[in-house]
């Protein structure tokens, strides 16, 4: 089977992406996909979000609502250090602060799906996670068990504001857009965008066997960890894992999906007979290939034939079956002939052999540098200066102190920006 010509990566200039649409990204929108796989994702409910809310997320500073079935009490687990319940001595003033007045629907939904999930959620947008923001919540994670807690990591979150304000950065119009032009139809921009809140039942997940996958062409080309930690154990049950992803890929994602070029996170917990879709991501820079460089994802060579037409993969298990071991009666029904040695050497040299195109699935090494945090930590870019990350792990007085001074700076700022109003 003839492969695909490569592309020569001396002398780019720049990555060879293919035109990376807006369509495309809304596709990967968890909205887009999740009831067509609902089957095989993680429990999840979307809140559709309103321009209110929406103008709330995008708005400076860091105010919540005040809320009485939130926890009002400081301790290890509360998270909610900016919200009006933090002191008792609240005043109608604070009250009228209230943002949830102008969304008081989002605000029910919110609380009715934690309770409706367990008690416990994970929150993101369409296409992001405040996983940047985790530095600001007491627990350190994604945990959220009130609406509060949920605010306010979607409101110090970069990821979040980048669904937010540039979805459709560095995109380009469908050739079906183009072809409006003519025609007066409406281009998709921003303010297309159906924004959702997405609600994940929380559970404790094993990052060791979570796994990104690279699809170009409608084919499984590369995959590799998540989490940059080494993990002996996943060396020995690398065939079987790459083996039970590539099937569930070919059975649920190849022909189903919307675009031929994406990628996709799973999750294969014990005893990894199951794989279960965590998320989809477009093919385009903004996704982090991890252990790959894009270079080599637009490069790799892949399955194909010279037309695409003929394009075919053969997928087989890569699991090795010991001799001694009895043979599965299907199989055996549907065994060809052995093959007469004086052809086999015939069959080998034929135009018409199917190559086995077995994806590369890249694991972290004892020696990677990656392995011993010698990397630039996770999302550093995204994160405030070391005294706000202290005061927000330094337990309760820190908090309550951090949660005061905030909230003196703001109430500084807004009467400084009533004087120079009122001046003019």
């Amino acid at each position: 089977m003839a492969a695909a010509p490569e592309i020569q990566s001396e002398g780019l200039t720049k990555l060879p992406f293919p035109p990376v649409t807006k369509q495309h990204i809304l596709n990967c929108s968890f909205h887009s996909w999740h009831q067509r796989y609902r089957a095989i994702t993680p429990k999840a409910r979307l809140i559709p979000l309103s321009q209110p809310f929406l103008n709330y997320l995008r708005a400076d500073g860091i105010v919540l609502p005040p809320d009485d079935n939130d926890r009002t009490e400081w301790s290890d687990s509360d998270s909610g250090i900016f919200s009006s319940t933090d002191n008792a001595s609240e005043t109608e003033d604070d009250r009228d602060d209230d943002p949830s007045t102008e969304w008081p629907d989002i605000h029910q939904a919110v609380r009715t799906t934690i309770e409706e999930l367990g008690g416990k959620v994970v929150p993101k947008l369409n296409w992001s996670a405040p996983k940047d923001a985790t530095w600001i919540a007491a627990t350190n994670s994604m945990e959220c068990r009130t609406p509060n807690d949920i605010y306010l990591l979607l409101k110090s979150s970069d990821f979040v504001t980048h669904d937010l304000e540039h979805a459709f950065d560095d995109c380009e119009e469908d050739s079906n857009a183009e072809d409006s032009k003519d025609t007066g139809q409406h281009k998709l921009s921003t303010g297309d965008i159906p924004y959702h809140l997405v609600l994940r039942k929380h559970v404790t997940l094993n990052p060791s066997v979570e796994f990104r996958c690279f699809v170009r062409r409608r084919k499984l080309i590369a995959l590799c960890q998540r989490d940059l930690n080494h993990f002996d154990f996943l060396f020995k049950m690398q065939d079987k894992l790459r083996d039970k992803i590539q099937t569930f890929f070919d059975l649920r994602l190849r022909d189903t999906f919307s675009d031929e070029n994406f990628t996709f996170d799973v999750y294969v917990p014990p005893p990894h007979d199951r794989v279960w879709l965590v998320d989809i991501n477009p093919w385009a820079q903004r996704t982090d290939p991890l252990l790959f460089s894009w270079l080599e994802l637009l490069t790799l060579p892949g399955p194909y034939t010279e037309t695409a037409s003929d394009e075919r993969t053969i997928s087989i298990p890569f699991t090795q079956r010991h001799e001694t071991e009895p043979t599965s009666p299907s199989l055996t029904s549907h065994t060809p002939a052995p093959v007469e040695p004086d052809h086999a050497s015939s069959l080998d040299s034929s135009d018409d052999m199917e190559d086995v195109f077995i994806p590369e699935f890249r694991l972290v090494r004892r020696d990677d540098p990656e392995a011993y945090g010698f990397s630039t930590p996770q999302y550093s870019a995204h994160k405030l200066p070391r005294d706000v990350v202290d005061a927000s792990r330094a337990g309760e007085g820190s908090l309550r102190e951090f949660a005061t001074q905030w909230k003196e700076v703001l109430a500084k700022t807004r009467q400084e920006d009533a004087e120079d109003s009122a001046e003019e």
